[in-house]
Order: structure tokens, then sequence, then C-alpha cells
């Protein structure tokens, strides 16, 4: 058999074998084109349609498909199979930058997104997190604005640290996140080196229906470590993609990165009187008052091998959920539920569950049907209820996400004021406690910085007294910075 038949032939979409792969069809050499050459025709559409919707924010990122396996019992808090002891289960993870577009540098000052997706035996489980076990804001109505604030001005198309700071002194919730950004895990050293957070309040139900309210952390077994703004500010200048290809390499190399996953969980009763809202994005629960448990180890092993159809379009999404698994009263949790789904439905179209990497590896029956793209063949019947035998929903009893709903006081009293709810303390706490004097001069030179780069009045007074909040130290120690630094 000759070199030339072991070669794997070209053909169109449709399959069939192609002329050539360089030359376009034309009467001579010189002559015009022909309209007949379709596959000439085909690759300049498809080239024309390579590209969807960023995602809107998240836009810049990677990933990697992995194994969880449970090291621990934790059946007492929950009945979900894939968290019972010894299971393992397939997954994929995506990280990513917030505020960045598709091109921009991974190494920017930002939040990383840490996404994952549980393929179970029950359907498919998602936890859509950050880096950081807190964030901006605590209702979703300020969502929106928030990320405006941190993209571009409308005029320019520039990125603003003026607008920045504006919005973020005008929201004091902010002040515990920001303070993180600020620190040394506002830009890791790869995403192996930097941990995973719910950040969100979720809930737990085991066997005998007893509710528990849970937070997740992916803790890195590589250790957390990060970037200077200086080597930050060179390697994006060197190379935009770092953190994709540390982890892409990493894997090839067999160097499989892994976080351990433990869990804090708090007994449903003790939302109600606990002495901050438990449901609260902005804050976090301290581990003297629910320790770690931990579940068990999340592997990345394998690497994707078409980036657009498995990184680009898997969707992750709050509400993607299995038994003995729920949400909770957190607003900016219950309004991702929706707008999750919402934003993929309009980037990747209405049956995106069907793509393969989002796709189930569970039987489907769904009374979904139609739609762009539609993949999975729908059979009759196709509307309930019916009596033609098509499928039934599960005994109401057993649907333990909608338990926390039906106690109106537990959902009122969780966003009473509180005595330790103010937006100032944890975030102090986290400079003060957490913070070694090395990362606390840290934290100044990277706001002076920041705050030099485009922060004009009256912003700039707002962001002294801002810190000086959280911090009197750190808020006097900044204003000395830009003062001195600026000429003021």
């Amino acid at each position: 058999m000759s070199d030339y038949m072991t070669e794997k032939i070209a053909t169109t979409d449709g399959g069939a074998p192609v002329p050539s792969v360089e030359h376009s069809l034309s009467v001579g050499p010189d002559g015009p084109l022909l309209l007949q050459d379709h596959y000439l025709i085909e690759q300049m559409a498809n080239f024309n349609r390579e590209r969807i919707p960023e995602r809107q924010p998240h836009a810049k990122g990677g990933g990697a498909f992995g194994v969880f396996e449970v090291t621990n019992d934790i059946s007492q808090y929950t009945k979900a199979a894939f968290l019972q002891p010894g299971v393992k289960t397939e997954m994929v993870a995506r990280f990513s930058t917030v505020a960045g577009e598709r091109g921009s540098p991974d190494t920017w000052r930002d939040p990383r997104g840490f996404s994952l997706k549980f393929y179970t035996s029950e359907g498919n489980w998602d936890m859509v997190g950050n880096n950081t076990p807190v964030f901006f804001v605590r209702d979703p109505m300020k969502f929106q604005n928030f990320i405006r604030s941190q993209k571009r001005m409308a005029a320019n198309n520039l990125r603003d640290h003026n607008m920045q700071w504006d919005f973020w002194t005008l929201v004091p919730e902010s002040a515990h996140q920001v303070t993180y950004l600020m620190g040394d895990r506002g830009i890791p050293k790869t995403w192996r080196h930097m941990n995973g957070y719910s950040s969100h309040t979720y809930s737990l139900v085991n066997e005998a229906g007893v509710l528990s309210w849970v937070k997740y952390h992916f803790i890195s077994d590589q250790g957390v470590d990060y970037l200077t703004q200086e080597d930050a500010d060179r390697i994006a200048g060197e190379d935009g993609d770092y953190h994709q290809r540390d982890l892409f390499d990493s894997i090839e190399a067999g160097n499989h990165p892994s976080w351990t996953l433990k869990i804090q969980v708090m007994p449903f009763d003790d939302a109600k009187t606990y002495r901050i809202n438990p449901f609260d994005l902005t804050k976090v629960w301290p581990h003297g008052d629910y320790p770690l448990i931990e579940v068990g180890k999340m592997t990345l092993n394998r690497n994707v091998v078409d980036y657009h159809a498995q990184v680009e379009q898997v969707a992750f999404e709050p509400n993607n959920l299995v038994p003995g698994t729920g949400l909770s009263p957190d607003k900016m949790l219950l309004a991702r539920g929706f707008s999750y789904a919402d934003a993929h439905r309009a980037r990747l179209g209405v049956n995106y569950k069907q793509i393969p990497v989002n796709e189930p590896k569970v039987e489907v029956n769904a009374y979904s049907k139609d739609g762009a793209m539609r993949i999975k063949l729908a059979t009759d019947p196709v509307y309930a209820p019916n009596s033609m035998g098509g499928p039934v929903a599960e005994d109401p009893k057993k649907v333990a996400e909608v338990h926390w709903a039906s106690d109106g006081d537990m959902v009122r009293t969780a966003y009473a004021l509180r005595p330790e709810d103010d937006d100032w303390s944890q975030a102090g706490s986290l400079v003060r406690d957490v913070f070694d004097d090395d990362a606390r001069e840290r934290l100044v030179g990277n706001i002076v910085g920041h705050v030099l780069d485009g922060v004009k009045e009256p912003v700039l007074s707002r962001v002294f007294e801002y810190w000086t909040n959280i911090d009197p130290e750190i808020g006097k120690k900044v204003e000395e910075g830009v003062r001195a630094q600026s000429g003021s």
C-alpha cells in the first residue's frame, strides 16, 4: 500500500472527497472562479461564521477534563449519589478572568472564575464559583452595572480605573472582595495555584430529608501562590496566554493538578439566628464557627481536543442540581439560576445542553422540543400531562430543593439587620488577621499603583475614605502613597 493511501482524505462537511485543499476551481490558471466550487464557498462561508459571541463576563479562560473522587463519608448531610464514599465522577473545569475580553492577558488583576461540571449518575451538577470566597455585591440588581464599571467606557472604548473606583466606593459591600482583589490573590501564579470557592451558600439534604446549608471550598493541592504586579505586567507583554499555556502543558507532561474539596456545613436553624446573614455573598463563615470538612479530591488529567467545542461552548449554571443538593435564599444565587441559563440560550442556542460537553451522561426524558440546532430526536407524547406513557415527575416529597422556600420566617429574618452585618468588618479582619506585614505592604503598593492610573476627584477622596473604613492604617498609607507620588 502506498504512503498516499495511508493518509486521511480531505472531505467537504458532507463527507465527499475534495479535489484540492490549495487551489480554487477556475477557468484556466488565471481565469475567473467558478460558482460550482462548493468546497471554496463552504470554506469561506464557514470561516465567516466561526466566531460566536464571547461570554459576558468571563470571556477569557481555559479548562480541562478530570475526575472527582469522594474520600470521606458525608452521607449524614446529603443523599447526592456523586457525594457518597468512594464514588468517582467525570467532570470538566473552566478557569477564567472576569472583566477581560477573549484576547486579553491572563495575568490582569482580576478575580478568577472557577467553574465545574460533574457528569453524575443523576444528571449534571454544576458549581459556578470564583477563586475568592466572596463577591463584590450581594444584590443582583447591582451585578450588571458592576460588570459595566469594570469593562470599557462608551466614548473611548478604554478600561478606566476612575470608573471602577467610582462604583466600588459608592457600594461599600464591595470592600471585602476588593481587599482580596488588591492583595496577593488578585493575580494567581497559575490556575493550578489558586483555590476555588462556591462563594454562595447552597443547601444539602440527606436521606431523612434533613436540610443543611453548605459552602464549597476546593483547596489547591499545589499550594496557593501569586504573581507580583511587576511580574504580571511583564508576563502580559511576553505571553498573554500564560495561564492557559501552563495548564495545558502541565497536563500534557503528566503533572495533573488536583484540589481537595472541603465543605462548611451550617444546620438549617442556625441561619435564623447567626450573627451575620449566612446568605450574604460578601461575607464568609468563620472557620471557628463552621470548620472545614473534607469530602474528596478533584484531579484534572485530560486536556481538551477542540477548544471551541469543549471550552468555548461549555455551559455552567448553578441551577444544574441533582437530588440531595439545592440552592438557598442567597439573592445573587437565585438570580444566577435564571441569568446563566438565559445567557447560554442567547450565546449557544436553546438546545445548548445537547452540545456534547454539556450533555448529561444519563438518559434525558424532557418535554422540550424543536428549536434551532435540535440534535436529539423528540418522541411522542410531546406534552404533559398525558395518557400516552410519557415521562412523569418524581414524587414531590423527594424534591428537597424547595423545602427552605416554605419557611417564610427564615427567609425574612435572613435579611434582617444583624450585629456583625456591616460592610467593613470582615475586610478589616482580612487585612489585620490574615495578611502579614509584607502582604499589607504589597496591598498598599497595589492600591496606590491602581489609583494613580487615572483616578481623580471626587472619586479619589472616596477611595481614601473607603480604605480608612476598612483599616485606618491602610487608609493612611494609601493616601500618603498617592499624595507623594502624584505631588499633590
